[in-house]
């Protein structure tokens, strides 16, 4: 298993700053989009989150009005006011919209190729 500190390197994120809203069991709450990944998000919000490191959480990433990037998440990462969630699971569709988006951000499609492969392996 990799450490955080692999997984950052191998997967580049990118900012992008957008809402979120984050689904938890006892909640929902809207969160900011810092930056994203093939293999997580980090995200912003004030105030302590309720939700204990491994809990999971649904995380809706709106980009535009009918683009949606659903991800079911873990939370791996908690110094309020950054919260960092781990990609557990992400449907076809949304995982098309998170590689177009980080095709556009990056420019590398090389370099994105590498990323989706380093994916598949794991």
């Amino acid at each position: 298993m990799n450490s955080p500190e692999q997984e950052r390197r191998r997967f580049t994120r990118i900012h992008f700053d957008a809402e979120c809203e984050v689904h938890y069991p006892g909640g929902a709450i809207v969160m900011q989009l810092v930056d994203i990944s093939l293999r997580g998000v980090l995200l912003r919000f004030d105030h302590k989150l309720s939700l204990e490191i491994g809990g999971e959480a649904e995380v809706n990433i709106y980009l535009a009005n009918d683009v949606l990037i659903r991800m079911k998440t873990q939370l791996n990462y908690a110094q309020p006011p950054n919260y960092g969630f781990f990609v557990k699971e992400i449907d076809l569709e949304s995982m098309s919209h998170l590689r177009r988006l980080l095709e556009l951000n990056l420019g590398d499609e090389a370099l994105l190729e590498r990323e989706l492969e380093h994916m598949v392996e794991d």
